[in-house]
């Protein structure tokens, strides 16, 4: 609970925080395809000043037809551009047996909506001394994604950030329907740090921008954004990313809304306008 960490908790991942007065990003391909699409991307969200690469390996698909991933070579993929590009890289385990390979190479181990409540997988995550990001489930009320996030605490790992991702309703006209009063309540009730995933919470690229930054006035800690360098061609939700050009944008924006609600970018040295914004 908030009052017992009255200051909240900071997630230490590589040499950046996630929490405090920081904005984090994390941007990057919804799934890792190859090598070269892969590297596009990386090198675009490095450009443009994101702190960590996401890039998916094990795929959670509704159609056991659909792409689903490049399991340990796409890992690989992923660590080298992570390494190359000075990026901490974030992916997601599906389940307890990907466990040893992930928490060997992925800087923060995801959990996904669907994998919110698989209890087996959280506690097992509470065994390791390693960021966890827990992502909302598709329908689970606030308290309920607490308490899958205890499940994780419980077992000793501190290093947990939630994530807001959009939740489903009556609503059609978007892929989901982000809840952005949510983020403001976790914030309220938990000690832990917040990011908003802007891209399945729309599943429409006009958007993202307008909600990333309503999400940074909302009082996020940070964002976990989809970019492909060529979405068209993505194997997975291109239809919902970004591309490198309209990230940078974002990026070039944001530095303006954080600034109003006393916060900013995180850098090393503190508030500062990234490179790709000037």
């Amino acid at each position: 609970m908030r009052s017992a960490h009255p200051d909240g908790t900071r997630v230490r991942v590589g040499g950046v925080e996630v929490g405090g007065r920081g904005f984090v990003v994390m941007a990057g391909p919804c799934a890792v395809e190859g090598a070269e699409q892969l590297e596009l991307s990386a090198r675009a969200v490095a450009h443009a000043g994101a702190h960590l690469l996401r890039g998916g390996v094990f795929k959670p698909r509704t159609s056991p037809y659909a792409f689903q991933g490049m399991g340990e070579p796409g890992l690989k993929l992923l660590v080298d551009a992570g390494r190359r590009h000075g990026l901490p890289i974030i992916s997601e385990v599906m389940e307890t047996e990907q466990l040893p390979l992930m928490a060997q190479h992925a800087d923060i181990l995801q959990v996904g909506a669907r994998n919110m409540q698989n209890f087996g997988l959280l506690r097992a995550l509470g065994r390791l001394r390693k960021p966890v990001l827990l992502k909302r489930g598709l329908s689970a009320t606030v308290q309920e994604w607490l308490n899958a996030a205890e499940y994780i605490l419980a077992g000793g790992n501190e290093q947990v950030i939630l994530c807001e991702r959009g939740i489903r309703t009556f609503e059609t006209a978007m892929r989901n329907t982000l809840d952005l009063a949510a983020v403001a309540w976790a914030k309220e009730k938990s000690h832990l740090p917040v990011i908003v995933d802007p891209s399945h919470a729309t599943g429409i690229p006009s958007l993202i921008a307008p909600m990333s930054l309503a999400a940074a006035a909302a009082g996020a800690d940070g964002l976990l954004i989809e970019v492909h360098a060529r979405p068209e061609q993505a194997l997975c939700d291109g239809q919902q990313a970004l591309s490198p050009e309209d990230f940078a944008s974002l990026m070039r924006r944001l530095p303006g809304v954080l600034a109003a609600v006393d916060r900013h970018l995180w850098t090393p040295a503190g508030p500062a306008q990234i490179a790709g914004a000037r």
